[in-house]
């Protein structure tokens, strides 16, 4: 009987782990991935990524009031399947206009004597 509570146990931990991770992540989901949350279906989840490939990515879950098609009301059912994680190639990018520009070259370092 014992190991059977602890295999029940076991089974639900696993189960809710899988459940919080089954978000989907608005900036990198294909269509396809978007459709299966309810409330979107096919043609809003193509809206989705055609808007990201027009625009570039979202900063906010809110911005996807800005597709065409989805409303306040969509939003809110939808947010709690998505999730935006941070861009983190942004922040080692450097600025459009400085990315031309050759790097300066290092200063020499001064001899000790």
């Amino acid at each position: 009987m014992g190991n059977f509570l602890k295999i029940c146990a076991a089974t639900l931990l696993i189960s809710l782990v899988g459940f919080a991770v089954a978000a989907v992540e608005l900036n990198t989901a294909s269509a396809a991935e978007l459709a299966k949350i309810k409330g979107l279906g096919p043609v809003k989840a193509q809206a989705i990524v055609d808007f990201r490939a027009k625009n570039g990515p979202f900063k906010a879950i809110d911005d996807l009031k800005l597709v065409k098609g989805i409303g306040a009301a969509t939003l809110q059912q939808v947010r709690g399947e998505l999730v935006l994680e941070s861009p983190k190639s942004s922040a080692s990018k450097p600025p459009a206009a400085s990315a031309s520009k050759a790097p300066a070259p290092a200063s020499p370092t001064p001899k000790k004597k």
